[in-house]
């Protein structure tokens, strides 16, 4: 497990630390104690892969586009 807070974690390296987690899990070789913080850990690196892909959802919303199909800028997203 990184020493880095899960809530300073980028996507990708959430991910990549959600799937280390999992197949740690998954191989069951821990005791049960470090099995609840594997656990514990993997439902927080979830959620931030989660909450980082949709902020990303929100920004690709936000792009318009013009008549020829390209990026034409950005516009307010409703709900935000």
């Amino acid at each position: 497990m990184s020493d880095t807070p899960v809530e300073e974690m980028s996507f990708e390296q959430a991910m990549a630390e959600l799937e280390q987690v999992v197949g740690q899990l998954e191989r069951g070789e821990v005791p049960l104690e470090q099995s609840i913080a594997l656990y514990e850990r993997g439902a927080a690196l979830k959620a931030r892969c989660e909450k980082k892909l949709k902020e990303a959802e929100e920004k690709v919303a936000q792009i318009t586009l013009d008549a020829d199909g390209q990026p034409a800028g950005l516009k307010a997203a409703e709900g935000l």
